[in-house]
């Protein structure tokens, strides 16, 4: 939905006299010309892909970006103009009045800190996946959002795209029936896919804060393969589950409002990328979803193979006793198929080993029972969704973002959801490091003994 000047003021009007007990959102500055301001930090390859994004819904303007290394602060005058300001120091963005939301795209072990920290100062915020680097951290990040009455998405923005949409309409509308397994992959056989990024040749203490980017990490020495491919280490990363499973993850849940497994298990090895990472390039999980409203438990598995040299067909599957749904990407196939009354008798069952008498008396009970119409199945029928052309789930996603604090509305991945889509995915980590089931509350956000 997109909102004019004159019906934005309106609406700011009749929620201020209507909603005197909820907190109004901070978006001043906002009035003059209807776009929302915003500050990035982070500018690394998510950081300026999703800033590109927020911009392309026009329904922003970039002032402020922070980063770690200058060469990616030069980068953002280079891209987004000189007017933008900069700075090593994200307090200095969050201090600023023009700034009425940020995007956080640091490594994953500074998510927790800078959207308190933002949340405390007034800014919307939209938080890259996964919400947090370990469920101990989800509780303050909600409770935060909720003291500061500010809209905060997680950017898992694939459920944002016209396929995920389809699949919860067909999910919702009972056209497989009652789900019972679920399979997701992820997997990819390139060097920048399994995180070997580019390292800039001008890499040094001079050019990166270093001390900062460690946080509350372990101290050592400055190593730039470490700030640069991040992902590859527990320190500051969560692997090939919070980064890629998030995503698998988030969509299972949108698509079938579950609030989460309750029993999971990964297992996995690192088999190709023996770079002195030390998370796995393999991993597969296996999690136990409880019944929940008019869904039964169901089954579901992830896969995540960063070297996988056959044929990659990534694609998440939910299976009913009446059909599934196939999608990845902008399309989507719903196969629906669905068994007879009757069983059937005779090749490859035990009806030819009775007696004559007895196959003529099991014959004559058949009969009775199951009419002819109910001895043939249904035909086979295979429905195909492709999403409009253009369709944007990146951008969509921000809209989204943008439309819920105008609006003064719920967002589609806000910190709860976020944190359930995160918390079972930081769990296969613990799984596979620690070598154990772990028990999972998603009702109370909790791990059980």
């Amino acid at each position: 939905m997109k909102t004019n000047r004159r019906d934005f003021v309106k609406q700011l009007g009749i929620v201020s006299a209507s909603t005197a007990a909820v907190p109004h959102f901070n978006i001043i500055k906002s009035l003059n010309d209807n776009k929302i301001r915003i500050a990035t930090i982070g500018m690394g390859i998510q950081g300026f892909q999703d800033t590109k994004a927020a911009l392309r819904t026009d329904m922003c303007e970039l002032v402020a970006a922070a980063d770690l290394y200058d060469g990616r602060l030069a980068h953002v005058k280079e891209t987004f103009g000189n007017h933008v300001f900069t700075t090593r120091d994200y307090r200095e963005v969050l201090e600023r009045k023009d700034v009425d939301a940020v995007l956080i795209v640091t490594p994953d072990h500074w998510h927790d800190r800078i959207s308190i920290a933002a949340l405390k100062k007034g800014k919307h915020v939209y938080c890259e996946k996964p919400m947090v680097q370990n469920i101990e951290e989800g509780a303050a990040v909600i409770a935060a959002a909720k003291a500061a009455g500010k809209v905060m998405q997680v950017g898992s923005q694939r459920i944002s795209g016209a396929a995920f949409q389809e699949a919860k309409r067909l999910v919702e509308a009972g056209d497989i029936g009652n789900i019972n397994f679920i399979e997701s992959t992820n997997d990819r056989f390139n060097a920048i896919g399994a995180w070997q990024y580019s390292i800039p040749t001008d890499a040094s203490p001079k050019t990166i804060d270093w001390e900062t980017f460690l946080g509350d990490a372990p101290k050592r020495a400055f190593d730039p393969v470490r700030f640069f491919r991040w992902r590859n280490y527990r320190d500051y990363g969560t692997g090939v589950a919070g980064d890629l499973f998030v995503h698998l993850i988030t969509g299972v849940h949108f698509v079938t409002g579950s609030l989460g497994p309750s029993r999971i298990y990964s297992s996995g090895q690192l088999s190709y990328w023996k770079d002195g990472r030390d998370v796995p390039d393999v991993m597969v999980a296996s999690m136990e979803y409880p019944a929940q409203g008019k869904f039964d438990a169901f089954q579901m598995v992830l896969r995540v193979n960063f070297a996988n040299a056959g044929s990659i067909k990534n694609v998440t599957r939910i299976v009913g006793n009446e059909g599934e749904i196939t999608f990845g990407g902008d399309s989507l196939t719903l196969t629906k198929r669905k068994l007879p009354a009757a069983p059937g008798y005779g090749n490859g069952e035990s009806f030819g080993t009775f007696s004559d008498a007895q196959q003529k008396e099991y014959l004559a009970a058949y009969d009775a029972k199951y009419p002819t119409d109910s001895r043939t199945p249904e035909p086979v029928k295979e429905v195909k969704f492709d999403a409009p052309q253009g369709d944007d789930a990146h951008k969509n996603h921000f809209a989204n973002f943008f439309e819920g604090i105008k609006d003064n509305k719920p967002v589609i991945e806000g910190p709860l959801f976020g944190f359930r889509a995160a918390a079972p995915v930081l769990a296969c980590n613990k799984s596979y490091f620690e070598k154990k089931v772990v028990k999972w509350d998603a009702q109370n956000l909790k791990i059980l003994p």
